[in-house]
């Protein structure tokens, strides 16, 4: 299996939210966080992030297919990479390709100086980012009271 990460322009704004509706849908039915959920963005709001600086909108491909995608907001100073979001289409899941391409956007952007949230609830989702060398901040963020995000930072 190849992973890598192949960079989005703001022509792939609509596929970019059709992919995270898709991705995030179990998510936002499960927490109801219409307010925070990528599955409730607009194409909009997806073209103003890719128009952001030092945004960086990848498309986690795996042999050639689309796969997932990876935001990564990096200033290229001494403020900590980002990554918002992350995420694998379901029918990918489970194949170490997430794992993959954190490593690449870290080959890309520099292995130090990260910090990111996930949702507390879901431990995959923590277990991947400690496997990753994350490590839990401290800080969290209740979003309803069914979720809370916790930060990570490497």
């Amino acid at each position: 299996m190849n992973v890598t990460l192949l960079r989005a322009s703001l022509h792939d704004a609509e596929t970019l939210c059709q992919m995270q509706r898709a991705a995030f849908a179990e998510l936002l039915e499960k927490y109801q966080d219409f307010s925070t959920s990528p599955a409730c963005e607009t194409p909009e709001k997806v073209r103003q992030r890719l128009s952001m600086p030092a945004t960086y909108f990848y498309f986690i491909c795996v042999d050639g297919q689309n796969a997932g995608a990876i935001r990564i907001v990096d200033q290229h100073n001494e403020a900590r990479k980002r990554i918002s979001p992350l995420f694998i289409m379901p029918e990918y899941r489970g194949q170490g390709i997430a794992q993959a391409a954190i490593r690449e956007a870290e080959r890309i952007h520099g292995d130090t100086h990260w910090n990111l949230g996930t949702i507390l609830q879901e431990p995959r989702n923590c277990h991947l980012y400690e496997k990753m060398g994350y490590h839990p901040t401290g800080d969290t963020r209740i979003i309803n009271d069914r979720m809370t995000i916790v930060f990570y930072e490497k």
